[in-house]
């Protein structure tokens, strides 16, 4: 910059004449104004600063889309991938942050250990991530890598934390004496014979009751056919790590078994709600169930085995089941039939602890509420299935939502249910009668759905255990997604997966009580894993008509949760990319995108937790931030 020196000429006469002790003089003239000064001359220009030595080269950003430096683009951070074959079950967040979740059937042939628990991943496993507190996870967690190695793709990897194996298919925890497994960790017995039917390799839905700070009981379920359910008596100690103090499969002999324990929930009062994903009848508009007892049809055989040399009652599953007293040395199980038979995923309990919401995981499914006439009493009250609206004029995935009617199908009690229920216990192999059934027929359903004051006959299509009698509400729950659907209800889900929502952030959003701290929640929402965006969803026909762009990547959606605690309209949070049907394998779906995710868990800061059940080689189980959309 110029500085510019400037010389400026000044003169000041002061002219006074005073007379002493006399008159003032008259004041004289004003003498001319002087000539003014001459400006100086301007200040040479100061010689110009050197130049500032130039800063370093910052370094380059992570590009963030290759699933190793930085998050994704969209939000996702891969916190951990399971090993081959394997897909990801059982997320359970507990109040003290530790993350719960499993390997399920990951493939036979993996060997390779690491030397956290030196064991290997080749059978079902149960397990946590400890050493980080998943309710205090900071913002700034980098990806996790694609597994490369033969090694890294038959482990669990993790970004954060370290995972624990808790158990194994099989393991009898010997060391506990008689407080281990004689059997082992998920196998199960038939009710009559007591002989083992199936060893399962499918760990699913965890769910951990807290009896103290570090200490408390893991519920897991093992989906197959039958079902069953494990409890770990369990304990941590200063470092995170845990230690098994007893284990036990769960009795299920007094409701008759369970069939395909799939995911599930805890309730707000503390008990574990597991799902019965029976598969009920994948067919919308056909007979239902036509060939259950029929002798030549083997595809029932393991849960015949069950009640065996009984035949099962195909009406006694198909159920969410809850497990009270869970703490006692021997937990009580009651199975709600009034929240309806279909192929359960599982159920979320709303705070207001009477409403539930419910998915059916299978093609043309639908979406379930239940409304229990008392709190914390699912035993009786009103079942209701979702009537959606597709946003005019959307049909990507990504973009389109839809608005949501509730459809009242019928009220009952577990007790008038389980009685006509009971009616269908003696039917057997010697009952069928080829191109009949000899259950509950579509015939049936549509004369409960017509308001007819009687079943129809036997000539008429009805089935032989109602035929000609007095009507009643049974079709609502024996047979739930034929009478929503005839009722005018959506059934065209595809694979409706896990369903979530984080207790305090509704309640904030709800009653505007602060349960969030350093964040003020207006509007909640209840989430929904969708592993497939395909079939019934994209077929041009009925109620959903999106486009295959998606198709089996899947995506999550999250459903608005007004002051009612009642669902009122669907929206899309996060897809998978574009389906690639040229390709095979994992390819048909991006590595750094998700891949049919299948269960969702809400964490009290709003981000969310999700577990894939896709094609890849090595499934992942993400962290996606809402806030990032």
């Amino acid at each position: 910059m110029k500085r510019v020196a400037l010389s400026l000429l000044a003169s000041a006469i002061a002219l006074s004449l005073s007379g002493c002790n006399g008159d003032d003089g008259a004041q004289g003239l004003q003498g001319p104004q002087g000539e003014q000064g001459v400006a100086g001359q301007n200040g040479v220009d100061g010689t110009n600063g050197s130049n500032g030595t130039n800063g370093s080269n910052g370094t380059n950003g992570s590009d963030g889309t290759d699933g190793k430096d930085g998050a994704n683009g969209a939000g996702l951070v891969r916190i951990a991938t399971v090993p081959a074959g394997a897909e990801v079950t059982g997320l359970f967040l507990t109040e003290g942050g530790d993350l719960f979740f499993n390997v399920q059937h990951p493939s036979d042939t993996n060997a390779a250990t690491e030397n956290y628990n030196n064991r290997t991943y080749n059978t079902g496993t149960v397990g946590v991530l400890t050493g980080v507190n998943f309710n205090e996870l900071p913002r700034n967690i980098i990806n996790s890598p694609v597994p490369s190695s033969d090694t890294e793709k038959q482990i669990v990897m993790s970004a954060v934390g370290q995972y624990q194996i808790l158990g194994q298919t099989g393991d009898t925890f010997a060391s506990l004496g008689a407080k281990g497994l004689a059997g082992g960790l998920g196998v199960h017995y038939g009710i009559n014979t007591k002989t083992e039917i199936i060893k399962n390799d499918n760990p699913d839905f965890n769910g951990f009751i807290s009896t103290g700070a570090n200490s408390g009981f893991l519920y897991t379920n093992w989906e197959s056919y039958p079902g069953g359910m494990s409890r770990l008596k369990m304990s941590k100690n200063e470092f995170g790590k845990w230690s098994i103090e007893e284990a036990m499969m769960v009795n299920f002999d007094l409701v008759h078994g369970t069939a395909a324990n799939c995911f599930g929930s805890v309730s707000p009062w503390g008990t574990p709600l597991t799902s019965e994903e029976w598969i009920v009848d994948s067919a919308v508009d056909t007979t239902t169930n036509p060939n259950w007892n029929n002798p030549d049809d083997h595809a029932t055989d393991t849960i015949e085995a069950l009640t065996a040399p009984a035949f099962p009652n195909p009406y006694r599953y198909g159920y969410i089941a809850e497990v009270q007293n869970p703490t006692t040395d021997t937990p009580d199980v009651v199975k709600h039939f009034t929240i309806g038979r279909y192929e359960h995923e599982n159920s979320i309990v709303m705070p207001d602890r009477r409403t539930v919401y419910s998915s059916q995981d299978d093609t043309g499914g639908v979406l379930f509420k239940f409304i229990a006439d008392q709190p914390e009493d699912l035993s009786s009250g009103t079942l209701y299935a979702a009537k959606l609206t597709q946003d005019a004029g959307l049909t990507d995935p990504a973009v389109t939502g839809f608005d949501i009617q509730w459809v009242e199908l019928a009220s009952g009690a577990n007790a008038t249910i389980e009685s006509w229920i009971a009616q269908y216990d003696d039917i057997n192999t010697s009952d069928y009668v080829d191109g009949k059934t000899s259950y509950i027929s579509m015939a049936d359903v549509q004369a409960w759905v017509d308001g007819k004051a009687t079943y129809p006959t036997e000539a008429e299509g009805g089935s032989p255990i109602t035929a000609g009698k007095p009507m009643d509400n049974r079709v609502a729950f024996l047979e739930s997604r034929q009478a929503a659907r005839l009722k005018g209800a959506t059934a065209e889900w595809r694979k409706l997966e896990g369903l979530s929502i984080n207790q305090d952030r509704v309640i904030e959003a709800v009653t505007g009580q602060d349960r969030v701290p350093g964040e003020i929640v207006e509007k909640a929402y209840m989430y929904i894993g969708i592993s497939d965006i395909d079939n019934t969803m994209i077929d041009g026909q009925g109620d959903m008509q999106l486009s295959a762009r998606v198709k089996d990547c899947g995506g999550v959606y999250r459903a608005h949760i007004d002051n009612n605690y009642n669902l009122t309209r669907i929206e899309p949070v996060v897809m998978g990319g574009t389906y690639r049907s040229s390709l095979s394998g994992a390819e048909r779906c991006d590595v750094n995108q998700l891949s049919q995710p299948d269960n969702v868990i809400v964490m009290k800061d709003g981000r969310i937790i999700i577990g894939e059940d896709g094609f890849q080689g090595n499934n992942t189980l993400w962290l996606y931030d809402p806030k990032a959309k």
